[in-house]
């Protein structure tokens, strides 16, 4: 069934706020320093788990891209991916002591620029990867592509090499668009790149998209859309572009009277899902659309759909590993970071086998909520009943607090809270962060909230 949002001015005037995207509970500002090698191997010995999606993290890019808030390194230096894929090898070749039992069902490369690496680079990478985790014959294996920096061949490379799935990210098609944030592409390049993934027999083609981005307009915007649908991507990511020039140094070369105000903004996004829905794809959650007979709406339907660090998926019964700069792990009850600093993280590579910085243990109360935030912002609803059979808890009890603070909620038909039954409407869709934020107990402690996107 098709997800459809009402539209609610004064709701979204009332509560368009900050708040987590809850791609983990506890989020990463619950993060803790010092966390310890030997913590990340209590974690793995006792968990019963022995699936394994792995993250690994290229942070270069040779060109800065004014809205990114990644962590990045801007160099035109090929050498220096060398010594990161030295770094990488030594964390692959520990790390995977852990992981003996384990099976790879799933591997994506985010950045940063993936496609950063020559043919060569990522045929070494490969190799490393392969050489040390067992991989299932059949894992999805998925890669983040900036199409500027695709060399000839290389997209039939990373077929030859056990990619089955590619993200491009494309974000605008308006040239104006482009050269404001210092992304210049040819649009008629990116459709023939999606058009020779398919040809390649990728199983997925997939496509990211930013809204909010300087002298982007609504009509501006919904041609992008609909040159986008035109190429029919197997998924749809469409992200609120956060302007956050404090925090990230590169947004402080967007000039702020072209961006565009927040009425506008709401407005491309409010005709950004007409159009998806028109096209047919289904609204998976927040910023995410795909067709109907993809995964993800599959899992979605089945209510098996999880969400982790890389956003919805539909392996969410894998621990996590992410390998490289900055990258985040989750496994078992530990969630665990590498330095975000690259030259720290080679110091911590050389230092030990598990080379994290930061990270905490859940306690039984954030598993439990973890739990419930999640099955909300994936599946929108959420059965009480099943909860407190799985955590042999009472819920209303439980959450007492979390039910009185969603009162206000429910008077604004956001959402229906009936007998043991929480149900998001159509006009709460759009605020699933904010009611997954009555589940928090950790937000009291994080009085920064500015530090998060807005929830639209």
């Amino acid at each position: 069934m098709k997800n459809l949002i009402e539209w609610d001015d004064s709701l979204i005037k009332k509560y368009n706020i900050s708040g987590p995207r809850y791609t983990s509970y506890p989020t990463a500002l619950s993060f803790e320093e010092g966390y310890t090698e030997s913590e990340v191997v209590k974690a793995v010995k006792t968990t019963d788990n022995n699936k394994l999606s792995l993250y690994i993290h290229i942070p270069f890019c040779k060109q800065l891209c004014y809205y990114c808030g990644c962590n990045k390194i801007i160099t035109r230096h090929q050498h220096k991916a060398d010594l990161y894929l030295d770094y990488l090898e030594k964390e692959a070749a520990s790390q995977s002591q852990l992981y003996q039992s384990y099976t790879v069902e799933q591997m994506h490369l985010g950045g940063g620029t993936p496609t950063f690496l020559t043919v060569e680079q990522m045929t070494r990478l490969i190799a490393i990867l392969e050489k040390n985790f067992n991989f299932e014959s059949n894992a999805e294996k998925g890669i983040e592509i900036d199409p500027r920096s695709l060399a000839d061949g290389m997209l039939k490379q990373l077929r030859n090499l056990g990619f089955n799935r590619v993200s491009f990210g494309i974000q605008d098609f308006d040239d104006e668009v482009q050269k404001a944030v210092n992304r210049e592409q040819c649009a008629d390049n990116v459709a023939d790149l999606v058009i020779e993934a398919r040809e390649l027999g990728f199983k997925s083609v997939n496509t990211d998209m930013i809204y909010g981005l300087p002298l982007q307009t609504e009509e501006s915007f919904a041609k992008t859309i609909d040159r986008l649908i035109a190429l029919s991507p197997d998924r749809v990511s469409v992200f609120n572009y956060a302007h956050i020039p404090d925090l990230f140094s590169a947004q402080r070369k967007i000039k702020d009277d072209q961006l565009p105000t927040a009425v506008q903004k709401l407005q491309m996004f409010k005709n950004t899902i007409k159009q998806m829905n028109d096209a047919g794809y289904i609204l998976i959650g927040m910023d995410h659309f795909a067709k109907k007979d993809d995964s993800l709406a599959i899992a979605q339907q089945k209510g098996i759909l999880h969400r982790n660090f890389q956003g919805y998926t539909t392996h969410g019964d894998c621990d996590l590993l992410g390998l490289g700069v900055s990258s985040i792990s989750q496994v078992g009850r530990s969630i665990f970071q590498n330095p975000k600093d690259v030259k720290e993280y080679y110091k911590a590579v050389d230092l030990g086998s598990v080379p994290v910085c930061k990270g905490l243990t859940l306690t039984q109360d954030d598993v439990i909520r973890a739990a419930v935030i999640r099955q909300l912002i994936c599946h929108f609803e959420l059965d009480m009943n099943a909860v407190s059979k799985q955590f042999n808890i009472d819920f209303k009890i439980y959450f007492q607090e979390s039910l009185t603070s969603l009162k206000g909620l429910v008077d604004d038909k956001m959402l229906e809270v009936n007998f043991n039954h929480i149900k998001v409407t159509a006009k709460g869709l759009l605020f699933i962060r904010i009611i997954c934020m009555s589940f928090d107990a950790h937000l009291q402690s994080q009085a920064k909230l500015q530090r998060f996107s807005r929830v639209i």
